[in-house]
């Protein structure tokens, strides 16, 4: 149905004249009265009839004005709903974050929240490698995660981690922490639960020498800093695992180029949310480093 002819109906119903209502639609009273003749030819009826006081409905227009009122009130509705999801104030994200981004994520995610409170939200907790994985099929659309990352999908640099050691919180260690790694069985994350982190932690060894020895593997850090803090065993794990670390555990930064890296957010589609959450993000990250 062509909303002109609704709008036009309606018009004339309201104000019960064909010059009043053509005026009001800026339009001339001649092509008023053909939109209402191609409006009765198509619903099959006489909608009004004319005489010295004006335009009056008639029953069969008394009963489709309804019709007609709640249709352009969607119409309207809809408009503004468009608008609205087209500049980023509606619509949903699905974003996913792993360990680099356990402080930043929930913050920008409360901060975009604020402000945007018609975006419905989903955080899940996964690798950055999955999340570039869902990144590009596109059932996510942020991630916080390891830099860099695959071709197809941007990024925006946020805050740098680092590999530290984690230790029981009244160990002493020497100067030399290469030399006592390796002689130490170590705590670490199963591998295939931290692809990235694992390949950033061979690195590191790889640049130092490092050949150490793996005592026994847990499937979250947070079961890895447990183990450190039971005596079990000494782990390498990110700066940003302090966030989750029992007070048992002390984390010592550790040397070398490959133990520092990059993390940030990445999408694939750039859209009016996207960029809103991106810029909310990055504030975040600012506030962060303010506060260091």
């Amino acid at each position: 149905m062509d909303l002109r002819l609704l709008r036009a109906f309606v018009t004339v119903a309201r104000l019960r004249n064909f010059g009043a209502a053509a005026e009001e639609l800026s339009t001339s009273q001649p092509a008023l009265t053909k939109q209402i003749q191609v409006l009765e030819r198509r619903v099959g009826s006489v909608l009004f009839s004319r005489g010295r006081h004006g335009a009056r409905l008639t029953p069969a227009g008394e009963l489709l004005l309804p019709d007609a009122l709640e249709l352009l009130d969607r119409s309207e509705a809809f408009e503004r709903r468009a608008v609205q999801v087209a500049s980023g104030a509606e619509g949903s994200l699905a974003i996913g974050f792993g360990l680099s981004g356990i402080e930043l994520a929930p913050k920008a995610v409360a901060l975009f929240r604020s402000r945007w409170p018609g975006v419905t939200i989903s955080l899940e907790d996964m690798p950055s490698s999955v999340q570039c994985e869902r990144l590009l099929a596109g059932s996510l659309q942020i991630g916080f995660v390891r830099l860099p990352v695959p071709a197809g999908l941007e990024h925006l640099r946020l805050r740098r981690d680092r590999l530290t050691l984690a230790v029981p919180a009244g160990q002493d260690l020497p100067r030399d922490l290469v030399s006592w790694i390796d002689a130490r069985p170590l705590i670490r994350l199963t591998p295939s639960r931290g692809p990235g982190l694992t390949a950033q932690i061979n690195s590191l060894y790889a640049e130092l020498g490092c050949h150490p020895q793996i005592l026994q593997e847990a499937g979250d850090l947070q079961t890895v800093l447990a183990l450190t803090a039971a005596g079990a065993g000494p782990a390498v794990v990110p700066q940003s695992a302090e966030r989750i670390a029992p007070p048992e555990v002390r984390l010592v930064p550790l040397p070398g180029r490959a133990a520092t890296w990059w993390t940030g957010t990445a999408w694939a589609t750039r859209t009016p949310l996207t960029e809103r959450f991106v810029k909310a993000a990055a504030e975040v990250a600012r506030q962060v480093r303010d506060r260091s």
